[in-house]
């Protein structure tokens, strides 16, 4: 097991959201600081899970595939890292996001 080093310390963690769950967030977001840059809302495997999956969209299927590289994480945490994903985190499940060209979200599938 690595040792990982988070961008952001627990006591730079504020309450920007509440009650929404667990998610998995990449490496790249939280070790690396890069931004959201590709987000799904899968079915829930849980009761504490949100559905929400969250990667800088730069991993590539072998980074993925690496339980190392990837962790699950209170959806707040992840907001604190972006703010940019607040807005859609009432999203239904199904939805799939990316950031376009001015680095704005979009739907880019609902199922």
């Amino acid at each position: 097991m690595i040792t990982k080093i988070y961008r952001l310390k627990s006591h730079e963690i504020r309450p920007i959201v509440f009650g929404i769950g667990g998610c998995l967030a990449t490496d790249r977001i939280v070790v690396d600081g890069r931004r959201v840059g590709y987000m799904f809302r899968d079915s829930p495997i849980n009761e504490q899970d949100s559905g929400w999956r969250f990667f800088s969209g730069d991993e590539d299927e072998n980074y993925i595939r690496n339980d190392d590289h990837h962790g699950v994480y209170d959806v707040n945490t992840i907001a604190n890292y972006d703010h940019d994903i607040v807005p859609f985190l009432r999203s239904e499940y199904g939805s799939h996001f990316d950031r376009d060209e001015e680095g704005n979200f979009r739907l880019i599938s609902k199922k």
